[in-house]
């Protein structure tokens, strides 16, 4: 039987200053004023309408999370993100230790804006410095400089956050091993609890995609990673995702709870959701992505529903389950798709075979082979879709 797991919103702001070359996120660059009020009642009504079409308006299903990303959400005035807060909880109750995270970028941080969206209701912010290099926020089409990077996180730990979260990319544009390792040790150095360090990669529909830089090799960007993550090691930084470091206890619960195959709401322009019913069935959504399109009264926010098929929940499930590193119990599965274990126990077999998988009773843990071989550890959830 399917049972409703932690439930969490995601919320979109979808304006920057301007466009990044590598970005292909739904955001669109600053050519007039933000319609702040306008939009912030579009996303209170947005959530209204998701509520009733889910059956959720009078629920005691607390959520866990809430991630304002974007985009550059720090060009809202703190007054509004409170303001969305408040409707958000007068509409759906807390948990008592929710998480509610905000992305900022260091060149929209005026001094004392962290405290602001503090006492707004947010208590982890999560910083887009990408480099402590100059030249290479260049390259990036960054607005910041290094030392606003380094002062962003300095406002974000005095701001009596809960925690804060550095956005660190390695793999950049004619990055030697030591640059990026430079920036790694710049951003360990700010102490953060959390630390997002992730490889850049070439997306279609950017400018990099059209005019592609000279990136590191695989042997830099592996030398990159080992060493790196030996930095981040000896700093008392542990992995638990793909991409995620943290201090002991300070994992970011919003993130966990996509890669757990949790429930989540999602308002803003091209914001996604996914939401599942104890009768079995698990939708997602989609909402219009333009902005002009989203704050038109005569059209409805909703831009797709599908309903996830039985047949290609394994796959999704593992797709990202496997992201993080702690062990998956069996039980999630069962109960967060519906499905009773024999629906995986082909695929389950063989990647106990190819040690790819340990069993360890209750619970599989993915191995350092999996890892290595992650795509065909999937696929082999994809062929047993294809074979029932």
């Amino acid at each position: 039987m399917l049972v409703p797991p932690p439930l969490s919103l995601y919320i979109h702001i979808p304006w920057c200053v301007q466009k990044c070359p590598y970005c292909d996120f739904n955001s669109h660059a600053l050519k007039a004023d933000i319609p702040e009020l306008d939009y912030i009642d579009a996303l209170i009504d947005d959530l209204d309408t998701d509520l009733a079409a889910y059956g959720l308006e009078h629920s005691t299903r607390p959520l866990h999370s809430i991630f304002i990303g974007g985009g550059t959400p720090s060009l809202i005035a703190p007054a509004e993100i409170g303001r969305l807060l408040e409707a958000v909880k007068a509409r759906i109750p807390f948990s008592d230790d929710i998480e509610i995270t905000m992305e900022a970028n260091p060149g929209t941080v005026e001094a004392g804006r962290f405290t602001a969206y503090r006492q707004a209701g947010v208590n982890r912010i999560s910083i887009g410095v990408q480099s402590f290099q100059d030249e290479k926020l260049k390259r990036l089409g960054r607005i910041h400089g290094s030392q606003e990077a380094i002062r962003a996180a300095g406002l974000a730990e005095e701001a009596g956050l809960n925690s804060f979260n550095i956005d660190l990319m390695h793999g950049l544009p004619d990055q030697s091993v030591e640059d990026a390792l430079s920036d790694l040790r710049q951003a360990i150095a700010l102490n953060p609890p959390h630390l997002s360090w992730y490889q850049l990669t070439i997306e279609p529909n950017t400018l990099f995609y059209s005019k592609p830089p000279v990136l590191p090799d695989d042997d830099e960007l592996w030398d990159i990673f080992e060493q790196g993550h030996e930095l981040l090691r000896e700093a008392g930084y542990v992995q638990y995702e793909i991409s995620g470091y943290s201090k002991p206890g300070v994992q970011c619960r919003h993130n966990l709870n996509y890669w757990r195959f949790g429930d989540y709401l999602g308002i803003g322009c091209g914001a996604h959701g996914k939401i599942s019913f104890p009768d079995g069935t698990i939708t997602r959504t989609v909402k219009v992505k333009h902005p002009r399109g989203y704050l038109n009264p005569a059209k409805p926010y909703l831009d797709q529903e599908t309903q996830v098929a039985a047949g290609e929940r394994p796959f999704e499930f593992f797709m990202n389950r496997f992201r993080l590193l702690e062990a998956c119990p069996k039980q999630d599965y069962v109960e967060r798709t519906g499905l009773p274990l024999a629906s995986i126990a082909g695929p389950i077999e063989w990647a106990l075979e190819k040690n790819y998988l340990a069993d360890h009773g209750d619970s599989w843990q993915i191995t350092e082979q999996g890892k290595l071989f992650l795509n065909d550890l999937l696929a082999a959830f994809v062929d047993d879709e294809d074979d029932a």
